[in-house]
């Protein structure tokens, strides 16, 4: 039986992608090892959506072939898409594998017997055209369950569309058979993912499904206590949404609407679909109907043409919003992209320094955010996240709470009072159903 290891780059949706194919594997014969355990075989999965994530593919291909100086290394992901000639002339990797190749790669790899030369099994993006069904299970707590791939936007930086093709999605009597496996292995909480979630059935020819009506069908799943929106763009994120969300019996009080830029100068500059007076409505509208709700933003600093002067609207922007949490990503050249060729650049100094700040206002935001909750009760799903004698969880509203380790704790859904915030910005809580104290 030979040992197969998984390295995933990237976002949550790679995981999930990652976590299906390591499953076809085992039930091809193939075990599964960590990535130490000198391994026959490396399955890498790629993010190509800054260079570091090129560079960390690299590195990783280096480390495999340290530890296991004879596996077979095959490369799979949104870098294997883009650029499978690149990949294949890094030393030690055997096989690259596209979009439309990677969920079949027991069967092209046939064996995986090291070939003289890298085989390189990347069709044009325009065959990536089939929806792969994917789910993660990396612990018992949180599974992300892919709903929808692809995208058809055109935003000026991004090599998504070039790396995962058009928008495709999966149907819901299959998502919600999948949702019901996810229940029998004991998981809590799903997290839907995919490129533009929002965008789920919209290109799908005579089916009327949308979006809306998803969330609505997995409200009624039995087993699973929590689900969670990953990701969704503030133009499909609709009123219809955000007020089934709130009177939602599973669905929980999080939002993550990314932005990107608080200029609409840029934002114009992005081909970006909405401004930000949008923006705005779509976080009043989320405040108004849930008080306490979280709303994560994605923001991108030094994009081409973003003089201090437009960076200083976006800072403001942010500033003024009612939001809890950034995610900051300094802009990065891609190639194939209008963004790589527009005048202008930002030098790259400007760029981290601007990351800095924003970096600094998302920490504000975030205590803010606990703070304004401290008092309040909520549920805890704890996790398997242990740290100097704490363990962890979230609650609805995606507060992170340290708790004192126990055991009986791990994937157990408790009722708590938030009290305070410890030195590493962690809730501090006290149980209401057992009252008594967790100290930090």
């Amino acid at each position: 039986m030979k040992k197969v290891a998984f390295y995933t780059l990237g976002c949550k949706l790679n995981y999930s992608e990652t976590s299906t194919i390591s499953r076809k594997m085992e039930d091809a014969g193939y075990r599964k090892v960590e990535f130490t355990e000198h391994p026959d075989i490396f399955i890498i999965n790629t993010c190509s959506v800054t260079e570091n994530a090129d560079k960390k593919c690299r590195k990783v291909v280096r480390e495999a072939r340290h530890i296991s100086p004879d596996a077979y290394i095959a490369i799979i992901g949104c870098y294997a898409q883009l650029k499978p000639k690149e990949i294949s002339e890094i030393p030690g990797v055997d096989a690259v594998l596209g979009a439309a190749e990677k969920f079949r790669l027991v069967e092209l790899l046939d064996g995986f017997v090291r070939p003289e030369s890298p085989k390189i099994l990347a069709s044009d993006i325009e065959v990536a055209t089939t929806f792969n069904t994917s789910y993660s299970l990396h612990d018992r707590t949180r599974t992300f369950l892919k709903v929808q791939d692809g995208c058809d936007y055109s935003c000026t930086f991004c090599t998504i569309p070039l790396a995962r093709g058009f928008s495709r999605s999966d149907t819901i009597p299959n998502i919600i058979d999948q949702a019901k496996k996810i229940a029998a292995s004991g998981v809590k909480e799903i997290v839907l993912t995919g490129v533009n979630t929002g965008d789920f059935g919209l290109r799908e020819g005579e089916r009327k499904d949308r979006f809306i009506d998803l969330i609505r069908s997995l409200d009624d799943v039995e087993g699973i206590e929590r689900f969670r929106i990953s990701s969704i763009e503030p133009n499909l994120l609709t009123d219809e949404i955000i007020e089934f969300v709130a009177a939602s019996k599973k669905f929980v009080p999080h939002f993550h609407v990314p932005l990107q830029s608080g200029s609409n100068t840029i934002l114009k500059a992005m081909r970006r679909r909405y401004q930000r007076e949008l923006y705005a409505s779509r976080v009043e509208k989320i405040k108004s109907t849930m008080p306490t709700c979280c709303i994560g933003v994605d923001v991108i600093v030094g994009f081409p043409g973003e003089t201090d002067q437009l960076f200083f609207e976006t800072y403001q922007f942010l500033n003024e919003l009612d939001i809890s949490y950034l995610h900051v990503f300094t802009y990065s050249e891609r190639e194939n992209t209008i963004a790589a060729q527009l005048p202008d650049v930002v030098p790259m100094k400007t760029r981290n320094e601007r990351s800095r700040m924003l970096h600094t206002l998302s920490d504000k935001k975030r205590r803010f955010f606990y703070g304004e909750n401290l008092g309040k009760t909520f549920r805890v799903l704890f996790e398997n996240d242990v740290e100097d004698g704490w363990m962890h969880g979230f609650t609805e509203n995606y507060i992170r709470v340290a708790a004192k380790f126990d055991p009986l704790l791990i994937n157990e859904t408790k009722t708590v009072v938030l009290t305070g915030i410890n030195a590493k910005g962690h809730a501090e809580v006290m149980e209401a159903e057992e009252t008594f104290q967790y100290h930090h």
